[in-house]
């Protein structure tokens, strides 16, 4: 049972070290939503969605002036739409718009679920959704889209990654006057998960229920100052700690889904444990690696520091939660991390790196920035290579990046708000055009087979 002194040793936190809930997210099935026509469909996803989610934004403040603990985003996912729109994929732009106008009804900070499920094979009606994302992206404000393209067991759709190659490009194009802000909004996954409560990823899985409140609690400066509390410490003794701190910070997680999901009478879905940084300081993932012993995150060592922090804070919340899903690690977007701009800045953390750290964390290559004339087929290249890590790992890998049109390494381009700034970085000259245009489905690895 939780109450007002569950949360009371958090005070401190929430005052001097950026504690917060990140997100409390609605899940909303539109499978009642279907009609005959997209203009039918359209006026109910509309409809059901501002029903549903009516109080979001009265309850969550309420929520946080009750418990003193700052709820930063309000947001809501809805079930894939390309399965709403299966019979009319070429006017699915008219849902998206829908969506997007509920969210500005609503007063939501974004909404995500403008998602395609393509991972073993892409259907014509999928195709001709998926080829409709930079214009609805670049036509909305609050939609978010993202598209899976292979699991574990399944394999990796090599069709649907050479599609998104192009359509990050296009999307990159459409929002050229933003510095391809549309790609901010556009993720693309392996092994998605049905509960995520994060954008750009979020969308409500065809088996979750009608109506789930999912919360994802964050505290990257609450980790990096209890580490710096015992500086001398070994090993063995931070993961202990970054144990126990990310205990105290999934109870007021829990808290906060529970009264929610109650209140908006939905049902409590997942805590998901991701730590994700803001551009502030103080509130980066990278200056705890950093505080661990690195002089600069992306240095040898990293990968290790992060693999003992995710595995630490997966630990810690468990043991708070019994309802502990979604993502639930420490993310890594370099546009929304101090650390990580700095040290992308510095040179000194590259793709290759970041590639690397994505084995043993959250989710994958976050809010990254290449240079705008980047191929299409180098950007399905990279999304292949993070595809493969989470496929052969069975876990959660993902794309979002941006090929800022115009712009070159040594550029910048910045979003703001949570978003951040992002320096250009990198990528490798030599092409894998020939390896993209094969095509096909990249086999499952053989301990997929566990039936």
């Amino acid at each position: 049972m939780f109450n007002y002194k569950d949360v009371l040793e958090t005070i401190d936190m929430v005052e001097r070290e950026h504690l917060d809930i990140r997100t409390v997210t609605m899940g909303i099935s539109l499978l009642p939503c279907i009609r005959a026509t997209a203009q039918e469909t359209a006026r109910c996803v509309y409809d059901t969605v501002c029903a549903k989610a009516e109080k979001i934004v009265q309850v969550t403040g309420e929520l946080s002036d009750e418990y003193g603990i700052p709820i930063v985003n309000k947001r809501v996912s809805v079930t894939p739409v390309s399965l709403i729109c299966a019979a009319f994929p070429a006017k699915a732009g008219l849902v998206g718009k829908a969506l997007d106008d509920a969210a500005r009804n609503l007063g939501i900070d974004f909404l995500g679920g403008y998602s395609a499920l393509v991972h073993k094979g892409m259907a014509d009606y999928e195709r001709t959704f998926i080829e409709s994302i930079p214009g609805v992206l670049a036509s909305t404000e609050r939609l978010c889209s993202s598209v899976n393209v292979g699991s574990s067991k399944s394999g990796i759709n090599m069709d649907a990654v050479r599609l998104m190659g192009d359509i990050i490009k296009q999307t990159a194009e459409a929002t050229a006057a933003n510095d391809g802000f549309g790609c901010a909004k556009l993720v693309v996954f392996c092994n998605a998960v049905e509960d995520n409560p994060f954008m750009a990823g979020a969308f409500h899985g065809v088996g979750e229920s009608g109506t789930v409140i999912n919360v994802g609690v964050s505290g990257p400066g609450v980790v990096q100052h209890a580490i710096e509390a015992i500086p001398e410490a070994d090993l063995s003794e931070l993961a202990e700690m970054i144990k126990r701190t990310a205990f105290k910070i999934t109870r007021a997680g829990q808290l906060i889904a529970r009264e929610a999901a109650k209140r908006l009478g939905a049902e409590f879905g997942i805590v998901d444990l991701s730590l994700a940084p803001t551009p502030a300081r103080g509130d980066s993932v990278a200056q705890i690696l950093e505080e661990m012993g690195l002089e600069c995150v992306g240095t040898h060592g990293t990968t290790a520091c992060l693999a003992m922090l995710n595995d630490a804070v997966k630990k810690g919340g468990v043991m708070a939660s019994s309802r502990v899903g979604g993502l639930s690690g420490a993310f890594i977007p370099v546009s929304e991390d101090i650390g990580m701009i700095e040290s992308a800045e510095k040179g000194v953390l590259c793709v290759d790196k970041l590639e690397a750290m994505t084995a043993v964390c959250s989710v994958g290559l976050d809010m990254i920035a290449v240079p705008g004339d980047t191929p299409a087929d180098t950007l399905s290249a990279i999304i292949a290579d993070e595809a493969a890590i989470g496929m052969i790992n069975n876990k959660t890998t993902a794309v979002r990046i941006i090929p800022a049109p115009g712009k070159g390494v040594g550029d910048c381009v910045n979003f703001g708000g949570l978003l951040g700034r992002a320096p250009i970085m990198p990528v490798h000259k030599q092409s894998a055009s020939k390896f993209v245009a094969r095509g096909g489905l990249i086999p499952a690895p053989i301990h997929s087979n566990k039936n």
